[in-house]
């Protein structure tokens, strides 16, 4: 990355950062999707901030959850077990590879470029931008359950 797209980053996640912060108070805010506590959820970073903060301090096994737009719907990997990918824009100019397992969880059919995926899931660092997996149940209830949300069903 260039001086002017390192700048550019530092800005949007200073601003990110100030609008957590220091952004409209909790009666000018919206409610967030599901939210049981006004006081809880309005001091919670937005999935976006969160994704990008992960970025920017090269977290490995991050639970996330968070939304995004597809880019790009990619070929499966079938490369030991099986995984629907996709390209994510999550915000702030922050792409994702969304890796789900559909040996473990439904795949989700009709995945189109522009469509809403929320998800939840662990977010693994690279240069590229990151890559989202566990977004299924663990059946052998050792690690937090994750999801895909699409157009209202949820996959996991």
């Amino acid at each position: 990355m260039n001086k002017t797209g390192t700048a550019m980053l530092a800005l949007v996640l200073l601003g990110a950062y100030l609008w957590n912060n220091n952004g409209p108070s909790a009666e000018n805010q919206t409610a967030p999707r599901n939210q049981t506590s006004a006081t809880h959820e309005t001091n919670k970073p937005s999935g976006a901030s969160v994704i990008a903060d992960a970025f920017t301090r090269r977290l490995e096994n991050a639970p996330v959850e968070a939304e995004g737009r597809v880019l790009k719907v990619l070929p499966d990997d079938n490369q030991g077990s099986r995984h629907q990918r996709f390209l994510l824009d999550t915000g702030f100019n922050h792409t994702v590879l969304v890796a789900h397992n559909i040996d473990l969880a439904p795949r989700i059919e009709n995945l189109q470029r522009g469509d809403s995926v929320r998800f939840k899931g662990d977010y693994e660092w690279n240069a590229k931008g990151g890559v989202v997996h566990w977004t299924h149940r663990d059946p052998s209830g050792r690690h937090a359950d994750g999801w895909l949300e699409h157009k209202g069903q949820r996959y996991q």
